[in-house]
């Protein structure tokens, strides 16, 4: 059994042994505890909470704040590549909620650039509003935080149809993280077996080729690409031809260190692409070199392809 396989029966059995009563478990919930409040999304939309966002949905909620340069960028650079992976799901079965923990600052006109760079689907709501109301709801939904920079990267995963809730996080293995949302689905557990593509056309798991390939896909594919364009951070292509392999293999290795240092081409980097920082990834050296082959690799193919539509 593969473990893509042996992952999709362990999340149909326990979703079908541990699922609640389902009415019984959803009536505890609805808008009289989560809030019909009114708040508004990224494109001034002026919404109820409850009713218009979450009501008969499966969501995953995120807390951040457009300000935040670390944590809430890379949470939400992987919960844009949940979505890719889940692909017609998102939107159908399942939605996203990115609720601002400072919605004085992240009006919605900020959360609308800070959204800009994840390129986010339709079905993913980023949401703000008189900070009262929105950090009651958030209060609600057990995000506590009083100080921004103690700000943790937990999600929640819910279903209302059912009233089941999960907590989770966005750096968990992904594979695992699209199963898990898609199980607490009773539809999918009613009509799906282990078997199944449950993915549905989406990018969905993706089985490491080369190496260093699983380290690019953990750390790096949620904010950057080989040869595909920029995302959250620049495109990689070729990035150890227009700078020297030393000088990637340490910032890979120790960003922090050379922030403090003042390097240049660090500072350039953080004018170009304000929204986030490289996070110290504690890779081993080895490591690594294992991560800037496969740049080096798949730098080469988008190359060779070229070459090869241009005859």
């Amino acid at each position: 059994m593969t473990r893509l396989h042996l992952l999709r029966t362990l999340a149909l059995l326990l979703a079908l042994t541990f699922s609640p009563p389902h009415d019984a478990e959803a009536k505890r919930w609805g808008a009289d505890y989560l809030s019909n409040a009114t708040v508004v999304d990224q494109n001034g939309r002026t919404l109820r909470f409850y009713d218009d966002v979450i009501k008969g949905k499966t969501v995953v909620i995120s807390f951040i704040f457009t300000s935040c340069r670390s944590i809430c960028p890379l949470v939400t650079a992987r919960l844009a590549q949940l979505e890719r992976q889940l692909g017609p799901a998102a939107g159908r079965d399942v939605f996203f909620v990115s609720l601002s923990i400072d919605p004085t600052t992240d009006t919605p006109e900020r959360l609308k650039e800070f959204s800009r760079n994840f390129e986010p689907g339709p079905s993913w709501a980023f949401l703000t509003g008189d900070e009262s109301v929105v950090k009651a709801i958030g209060y609600r939904l057990g995000e506590r935080t009083e100080q921004l920079a103690d700000h943790r990267n937990q999600i929640l995963l819910y279903n209302d149809r059912t009233g089941e809730w999960q907590r989770s996080s966005a750096f968990a293995d992904l594979d695992a993280l699209a199963l898990q949302i898609l199980a607490m689905d009773p539809l999918v557990r009613a009509t799906k077996t282990p078997g199944d593509d449950i993915f549905g056309g989406g990018d969905g798991p993706m089985r490491p080729e080369f190496p260093g390939q699983a380290l690019f896909v953990k750390f790096c594919a949620a904010c950057h690409t080989v040869g595909a364009g920029r995302r959250v951070g620049p495109d990689l292509r070729d990035v150890n031809v227009r700078r020297p392999r030393e000088w990637t293999a340490r910032y890979v290795q120790n960003p922090e260190a050379m922030r403090a240092e003042g390097d240049p081409l660090v500072q350039a980097l953080r004018a170009e692409y304000p929204h986030a920082e490289m996070p110290g990834l504690n890779l081993a050296h080895e490591d690594v070199q294992d991560l800037l082959l496969y740049v080096d690799l798949k730098s080469s193919e988008c190359s060779a392809s070229e070459h090869q539509a241009a005859k």
